[in-house]
């Protein structure tokens, strides 16, 4: 809170947390006049509008101001369920660096569920207190000992005080992004934030220069949470002899810290999870937020900024939106028409819009064929069974199909029947050959009707790859792969989501193939249990 005070051009910070006494002893340290804002906050709120009663009380054009308007830091709850419209225009606010700050409040209880990708790489700092107590954040207040939790906002220290005065050698940025290159990061505002908070936290501790441990600070506050990679430590060397006393005097002001030790910092805060995490990322990387497709109408869901239109085709007119748009012109046709009373043109008809999310059907395609040997299958099964469950709990549809011998079956039509699916799912039998491109095809043929219906299919097809079984029923490994690959183009032409999830004992080339052509997620999980085969498919699924 304090760097983000002296320099509000770090952006801001996201705060990982429940709603609680941690989080809320972390917010006391904010400015007490920071602004709040939800999810749920209209465009005129943030950039303000017509004031319409000032407009027709006064007769004259009264503008009122939005919360953007005056700079300053911004607290914003729920972060984790902004829309991607409202982080944009925080983005945008960002950008323009004219002293707006945000701290975002992530509330997401599973790792899908975080800030907009955009907007939390516009600030520079993350935390997380999952694991924190309130007895840590009590006893460890920031800064130095005896130092105050908050920064004097008046009197003989400004936040903006001794900013213009530092001066930073090229060669330090430049080691600051190749310490960022070597921990996969490929965002050139991670560097500029590290410099940022190197120079801020010398002057919160009243020093001329930014010192190492200046360094070091700023490269684990703003490099650790956004690194893709763990950097294998550097090779002992042998020690060098000392050099002459007089050939390492430093004559400039430059800084000289061995990457290893940047490196070193940022490696204390990375999380233990940090490969798995990013192996859910990547497989969720393009596969939507996980729930039904939003469909745009004009009668219900959740309400969408207005619009100009024309009363047609079902539209309902949003009164006081068209209103706002001829308050400013009435002086003028008055004064054109000659007549007094309110003017409406079609040019100013506004009419409502909304959103809504359509169902969403998930079509399990289980291969049930002597391949997958009697423990995957019952795996499987399993995890299956979890999915299920969560998507009864989520009121998804669910279908099964199940492909074996030398063809495909409907074993359970779309249902929300938790009960009756679970049943055919105890009933699967194993054994045979593996007709993939059969199970794509039943799984795609009920993917057609339920798009049809409106609803978002995403097929999941848990299989160890090994198809065997042509469409035409014959023997022939290799025509089976092309007939799968052929289903998969077709899928992909239609727009049917997909997840691949390889149950083999390794990882099959050819399943991997038919993921790509699929353009879908493909989790390679060779000894995962039912319990986390189904928490790797959920977090695929963006559940």
């Amino acid at each position: 809170m304090q760097l983000l005070a002296i320099d509000p051009g770090l952006g801001g910070i996201t705060i990982r947390a429940r709603s609680g006494p941690v989080r809320d002893a972390l917010l006391r340290r904010a400015d007490p006049e920071a602004k709040r804002i939800h999810p749920a906050i209209s465009d005129e709120a943030l950039f303000g509008g017509l004031d319409l009663s000032a407009t027709l009380t006064s007769g004259h054009l009264v503008q009122e101001q939005g919360l953007l308007a005056t700079p300053g830091p911004m607290i914003l709850a729920m972060a984790e369920r902004a829309p991607v419209r409202l982080a944009a225009h925080l983005a945008v606010a960002l950008d323009k660096n004219t002293g707006h700050t945000l701290i975002a409040l992530d509330e997401g209880a599973e790792a899908d569920e975080a800030v907009d990708a955009k907007l939390a790489e516009r600030l520079a700092f993350h935390v997380d207190l999952s694991d924190v107590s309130l007895r840590d954040v009590s006893t460890n207040p920031p800064g130095k000992a005896g130092q105050p939790s908050t920064l004097p906002m008046g009197g003989g220290f400004t936040p903006t005080q001794g900013r213009g005065r530092l001066s930073v050698a090229t060669e330090l940025l430049t080691q600051i992004t190749r310490i960022a290159a070597d921990l996969g990061i490929d965002s050139l505002r991670a560097p500029l934030f590290t410099l940022r908070a190197a120079k801020a936290h010398a002057i919160l501790n009243d020093r001329d220069q930014v010192a190492g441990e200046d360094v070091e600070i700023a490269c684990a506050l703003t490099l650790a949470h956004r690194a893709t990679r763990i950097p294998e430590p550097a090779p002992q060397e042998p020690e060098a002899p000392p050099p002459d006393q007089t050939e390492n005097q430093n004559t400039d002001d430059t800084l000289d810290i061995p990457d290893e030790l940047l490196l070193d910092a940022v490696r204390a805060l990375l999380p233990d999870n940090l490969l798995d995490r990013l192996a859910a990322q990547k497989a969720r990387a393009g596969r939507g937020s996980g729930t039904g497709a939003a469909r745009k109408g004009n009668r219900r869901g959740r309400p969408l900024p207005s619009r100009a239109g024309r009363l047609s085709d079902g539209a309902r007119i949003d009164i006081i939106s068209t209103l706002r748009a001829a308050a400013p012109w009435q002086t003028i046709r008055r004064n054109a028409t000659g007549q007094d009373g309110l003017q409406i043109r079609p040019a100013d008809i506004r009419v409502k819009r909304f959103e809504e999310k359509s169902d969403r059907l998930l079509i399990f395609t289980v291969d049930a064929s002597g391949s997958a040997a009697l423990t995957r299958l019952a795996e499987a099964k399993g995890a299956v069974e979890l999915l299920l469950a969560q998507a009864y709990a989520r009121r998804d549809h669910v279908a099964l199909v199940a492909f074996r011998g030398t063809e495909a079956e409907l074993l359970l039509p779309p249902t929300r029947s938790l009960v009756q699916t679970k049943r055919r799912l105890a009933g699967l039998p194993g054994g045979g050959g593996t007709p993939l491109a059969a199970g794509m095809i039943t799984a795609f043929e009920q993917a057609q009707h339920a798009q049809r219906r409106g609803m978002t299919p995403t097929i999941a097809i848990l299989t160890d790859g090994r198809a065997n079984i042509a469409l035409d029923g014959t023997a022939d490994r290799k025509q089976a792969a092309t007939d799968a690959q052929q289903v998969a183009k077709a899928l992909r032409a239609n727009g049917v989501d997909a997840i691949v999830i390889d149950t083999g004992n390794r990882p099959e080339p050819a399943l991997r193939n038919l993921a790509q052509t699929l353009d879908a997620a493909y989790l390679p999980l060779p000894r995962a249990d039912a319990q986390r085969l189904s928490q790797s498919v959920a977090i695929a699924l963006g559940d």
